[in-house]
């Protein structure tokens, strides 16, 4: 049974988004995510029983609507390559109270899935593409091709009716920063918005280090030269990326400064792992589990009862503490936290 009980942390956030991985595979081997030298033919991804079924997730997406989550993100991995995605989709959009359900993607896939999306009820996507340079976008994504497919992905959603599209796209100094004017020349004027984000420390395996973040500030500055930026309102309480509007009117772009500028104080969000933990930060160490008991057999009191302990003892703010204790203009990060894997934990 879902409660209707509003809950706060112990900063004041409620929980008003719950991000769900629904896979830890992925077609990519981005190399700030999952290196394709780590993550090769051998590796051994979560098994089938160790991951949420689609009744589980729809029934812990209920239980997480009682406590005040309105808007749901679907992401992986990979979220298109788990089998009957769209059915999930589908049963989560028949939630009453869940007002946004989106999905975050890499867009190879969706040539063949995006009026599937549509038709099952997704309300919104956001497509990751870190640049439009055939190189480049090949040494980010870690495939041996351009950006081509994921280009007609895009087409794809537009012509299935989801407008406008989130581009979010990861800058990293001496890879792809030369490509960020090509990248808003491009969406611009098209309705897109792309989020530019600046290189974070997720996870453990993208050898992070301060001196490859390119600064919200930097990027911002980079666009304006050309064409002329002016900040815009948020669009509501607790939203990642600034706003910037093209003074010319050919729409906006934003910039997401978790390193620089954090927005830890206004976090709402809630995550949900491949295998089932309970996760209130990005940058967590470890999580609750929540598939145990939901397969031991614990009704919906017992696990509303898990759930709301959690977010009650919540005090995560890890990019602000982050960036009290680095020097932004030095590199590395002091004491090393093993971090939970993006890929499991979701963007």
């Amino acid at each position: 049974v879902a409660t209707s009980k509003k809950i706060e942390d112990t900063l004041g956030r409620g929980v008003r988004d719950l991000r769900i991985s629904v896979t830890d595979r992925c077609n990519f081997r981005c190399p700030y995510c999952m290196p394709a030298e780590i993550f090769g033919e051998r590796y051994e991804f979560l098994k089938r029983e160790e991951i949420l079924s689609f009744e589980e997730i729809t029934r812990l997406t209920r239980l997480f609507v009682g406590f005040g989550v309105r808007k749901v993100r679907i992401t992986g991995g990979e979220p298109l390559v788990r089998a009957q995605v769209t059915e999930l989709i589908a049963r989560l959009a028949e939630i009453d109270g869940v007002d946004d359900l989106a999905m975050t993607t890499n867009g190879f896939l969706l040539p063949r899935y995006a009026h599937e999306l549509k038709d099952a009820g997704l309300n919104r996507l956001t497509v990751s593409m870190d640049a439009l340079d055939e190189d480049v976008f090949s040494q980010m994504s870690g495939r041996p091709y351009g950006p081509e497919k994921v280009l007609a992905g895009i087409d794809a959603a537009r012509d299935a009716g989801f407008s406008p599209l989130k581009i979010n796209t990861v800058v990293q100094r001496g890879v792809n920063e030369q490509t960020i004017l090509e990248t808003a020349e491009h969406f611009r004027g098209t309705g897109d918005i792309v989020r530019f984000i600046e290189f974070m420390d997720v996870g453990n395996l993208n050898d992070w280090d301060l001196s490859q973040v390119v600064s919200g500030r930097e990027i911002i500055e980079i666009i304006d030269a050309e064409y002329p930026l002016e900040p815009a309102d948020a669009n509501y309480q607790g939203e990642v990326a600034s706003r910037y509007r093209y003074v010319d009117g050919q729409g906006e772009i934003g910039v997401i400064t978790s390193v620089t500028q954090p927005f830890c104080g206004d976090c709402t969000r809630a995550r949900l792992t491949t295998e089932g933990r309970l996760v209130t930060c990005l940058f967590a160490t470890r999580g609750t589990d929540l598939k145990e008991p939901l397969r031991d057999g614990a009704t919906d009191d017992e696990l509303n009862e898990i759930i709301e302990g959690v977010w009650l003892n919540r005090r995560d703010r890890y990019s602000e503490t982050r960036s009290s204790n680095t020097a932004l203009e030095g590199a590395g990060t002091g004491a090393i936290r093993e971090k939970i894997e993006m890929f499991r934990l979701g963007g």
